[in-house]
């Protein structure tokens, strides 16, 4: 379903080995806003629900709401770090536009 490459599997692993509670995993969804239309949200997650995709990878999940499914399905995830921002990058197959920032699709 989604496909995360070596820089984001360490991201992901670092801001796990440092949440302040434990955390089993990564969620990853689709919520309307943003310039476009959509955007994604991440965060931490303890527990799956219902209606989630679990993805195992690398010794973590990456749970996916039944409603963010179909708009990430194929996508990957990129970790980039440069001399003026850092953060999660995505190449989503199912986004037809995207705003300047990359943080929001429709």
């Amino acid at each position: 379903m989604i496909t995360l490459t070596e820089n984001a599997v360490a991201a992901i692993k670092t801001a796990l080995s440092r949440a302040d509670e434990p955390a089993e995993g990564f969620r990853i969804m689709v919520e309307a806003g943003g310039c476009a239309g959509l955007k994604y949200l991440l965060g931490l997650e303890s527990l799956s629900r219902e209606g989630d995709a679990i993805m195992e990878t690398d010794g973590f999940k990456v749970f996916v709401d039944a409603n963010s499914q179909p708009h990430l399905a194929g996508m990957t995830v990129d970790f980039v770090t440069d001399l003026e921002s850092s953060g999660f990058v995505f190449d989503n197959p199912n986004a037809r536009d995207k705003c300047a920032c990359g943080k929001s699709f429709g």
